[in-house]
């Protein structure tokens, strides 16, 4: 017999009769024909006998199917000499027939084969029927989403208009009494420079000139009271709210801990790296180019250099707190201001107050439980807000990010409650909490 009619007799007996590929797993049933294991369990799809051979017919009443490895070392041998050909599109990989149905239960392409051996009780309709139903399922899945889109702008304008009357409605309300009092100011400013001129020329004269009629201009001296003008508010009631937004922006939210090989002396962090407090007494750390000090700060582990971040953190009754990113090539020994110019961009929190190494800041309200950062490094912006009601508590201008960025911490003094960085809860991350 010539060598190619035994390579293709090789390849005839290593070749399943019901996936007309290679064997995977070969089993012989009691008749003594093989077939692959999942191909003759697919076979024999129902629970109870008898079952019959697909290539014979012969019945049984057990599944009576034992390993046949000689068989699977043929079957890899025929594979190693003979692999099998690419499956050209539209055909099905198992059968090598023409895919023309298509399974609504299990969503796959089938084959005449594919259909009759374990699809029939599926929901099976020709292709370009199922291709119709899709095209409409997609299409009002798209009018849906534009729908809810212009409706979700429709609701933004309409706050955007709401606020942004508020805010006029305080000006007009503020901008009077102020200008009020400035002219007020004006008025007797005028008055005093008017009297201070008369009181100088009476002095250069001589003591008759100096003292004629001086009565009547002590008097009006006497009669000059100066009023500062009324005390006004500048904290504004408005404050930027924006529906939703801080729903948004946690799904950008990433898991941050914190490197100790960054943090100061003085900080104590926990066992899962997710709490930092400030002690008492300065831990005996080695020191390093890497390691704060003496500023009480510490690292996120996590590096950005592209991409959008969001991460919160429960700062809880905490007096004064840092937080913030910064460049991972800052110089962690600097004793000074940690401004933006040294590569660091933070919001401080000192008491009743925030403040900043940027001139311009929102309103300031009553300090946060939790603070939400969102940083876009593409579009160079970095923002603050209260994760307990959505309000906006910082924006820097925006900032043309460069080289790698990493989350900064620092409770700014001593606590017994440490700022934790909220983990994710649940399976499918929808919700945030602290540790």
């Amino acid at each position: 017999m010539a060598a190619p009619d035994l390579s293709t007799n090789l390849q005839e007996e290593a070749t399943c009769a019901i996936c007309l590929d290679y064997f995977t797993d070969p089993v012989m049933t009691d008749c003594g024909h093989n077939f692959c294991r999942e191909c003759i369990r697919r076979c024999w799809g129902q629970p109870e006998g008898p079952y019959a051979c697909p290539e014979c017919r012969e019945l049984s009443t057990q599944r009576n199917l034992r390993p046949n490895r000689p068989l699977a070392k043929m079957a890899e041998m025929a594979r190693r000499l003979h692999p099998p050909s690419p499956v050209p599109q539209g055909v099905c990989a198992e059968h090598r027939e023409p895919l023309t149905t298509f399974c609504g239960d299990d969503l796959s392409l089938l084959c005449p084969t594919c259909e009759r051996s374990e699809h029939w009780t599926h929901r099976v309709r020709p292709l370009q029927e199922a291709a119709d139903d899709l095209k409409k399922m997609v299409e009002s899945q798209r009018q849906n989403v534009l729908g809810e889109f212009e409706r979700l702008r429709r609701l933004l304008a309409e706050e955007e208009q709401q606020l942004l009357q508020k805010l006029e409605e305080e000006e007009l309300e503020v901008l009077p009494r102020l200008r009020e009092g400035a002219a007020r100011l004006g008025q007797q400013s005028t008055q005093l420079a008017a009297l201070i001129s008369e009181l100088e020329s009476r002095c250069q004269l001589p003591a008759l000139g100096l003292l004629q009629d001086i009565k009547d201009a002590l008097c009006r001296v006497q009669d000059v009271k100066l009023q500062p003008p009324a005390v006004v508010p500048m904290e504004l009631r408005t404050v930027c709210r924006v529906p939703g937004l801080v729903e948004t922006l946690r799904r950008f939210r990433g898991d941050i801990t914190l490197d100790p090989d960054t943090a100061n002396p003085e900080l104590v962090l926990s066992e899962d790296r997710r709490s930092v407090q400030r002690g008492e007494q300065r831990q005996a750390l080695p020191d390093s180019p890497e390691r704060f000090d003496p500023g009480p700060c510490v690292l996120g582990q996590e590096r950005i250099t592209s991409g959008r971040h969001y991460w919160e953190v429960e700062v809880g009754d905490q007096t004064s707190w840092a937080l913030g990113v910064c460049k991972e090539t800052v110089n962690r020994k600097e004793k000074g201001e940690l401004s933006a110019g040294n590569g660091f961009w933070i919001l401080v929190f000192l008491g009743s107050f925030y403040n900043s190494n940027e001139p311009a800041f929102s309103p300031l309200r009553e300090p946060p439980k939790r603070v939400g950062i969102f940083l876009d490094y593409e579009a160079g912006h970095l923002s603050f807000y209260s994760a307990t009601d959505g309000s906006l508590l910082f924006i820097f201008p925006e900032t043309p990010f460069s080289g790698t960025l990493r989350p900064l911490f620092s409770p700014l003094s001593s606590s017994p409650t440490p700022m934790t960085i909220c983990r994710l809860i649940g399976v499918s991350g929808d919700t945030l909490g602290p540790q």
